[in-house]
């Protein structure tokens, strides 16, 4: 438990540090564009293959449990959009996120610390956690387009496997999902985002930056970062919903 307590502690001061003394304009700009290009970028093939068979999925498991023809077809497209908006999409995805580009922010700044190249930059003067924590943070800013395009791609798939699996007709599929629909769920699932991406950049990168040891410490570095971007997905996951839709 102090080990743990101890771990948070260390967590918070490497936020703190991350903006004191920031790296010039013209160093940390390339630093950014090639974490975009990394981490945003490079998800976005898993991401999208995921949600448009995931919707598709959902659409179908809906459809075969209607099993009362008192209950209308147009439910089928707006348990997807519900399902999709609200939790796959923000929150499922940010924990295969916490998978793809987790790990590659914990074993890329591990294998950094391992090879001394951490400690060369803090020999040159250089504020090594900004240097590395904060264009990921920056890029991470742009994670809500990837939630909405797995957002969309979601619904696609659903609309998708509910026509041309004969469950619905596109008219039903349309008219369910703009049945009853909430706009505040859109601004609920993009504060999930914004939350967990902040905790996608920084939490791999705190067990990247501390670890110690050789080349299989990373790897299981890169687990443990994984594991604890999961646990607290899911608790904030529980505190943003009870706060923002109770």
């Amino acid at each position: 438990m102090i080990k743990i307590l101890t771990q948070i502690g260390r967590y918070f001061l490497m936020l703190i540090e991350v903006f004191y003394k920031p790296t010039k304009w013209k160093v940390m700009r390339p630093l950014i564009f090639k974490e975009i290009d990394d981490l945003i970028i490079g998800s976005m093939g898993i991401v999208s293959f995921i949600s448009f068979f995931i919707g598709g999925v959902v659409a179908i498991q809906t459809a075969l449990n209607l099993t009362s023809p008192l209950i209308p077809n147009s439910l089928i497209a707006f348990a997807t959009r519900q399902s999709v908006i609200l939790e796959f999409s923000p929150t499922f995805i940010s924990i295969i996120m916490a998978g793809r580009a987790g790990s590659y922010i914990t074993s890329s700044i591990g294998t950094m610390r391992v090879t001394e190249q951490i400690d060369a930059l803090e020999v040159m003067g250089v504020n090594s956690i900004n240097y590395l924590v904060f264009p990921k943070i920056i890029a991470f800013l742009l994670y809500p387009f990837v939630i909405s395009v797995s957002i969309f791609l979601g619904i696609v798939g659903g609309w998708l496997a509910g026509v041309f699996g004969g469950f619905i007709s596109s008219e039903e599929f349309l008219d369910g999902i703009q049945r009853d629909f909430i706009p505040f769920h859109i601004g609920y699932a993009f504060i999930k985002t914004f939350i967990f991406g902040f905790i996608l950049a920084t939490i791999p990168s705190f067990h990247g930056f501390y670890m110690k040891g050789g080349a299989l410490e990373v790897g299981k570095a890169s687990t443990v970062s994984f594991v604890w971007c999961c646990v607290v997905i899911i608790l904030l996951d529980y505190i943003i919903t009870q706060l923002l839709l109770s």
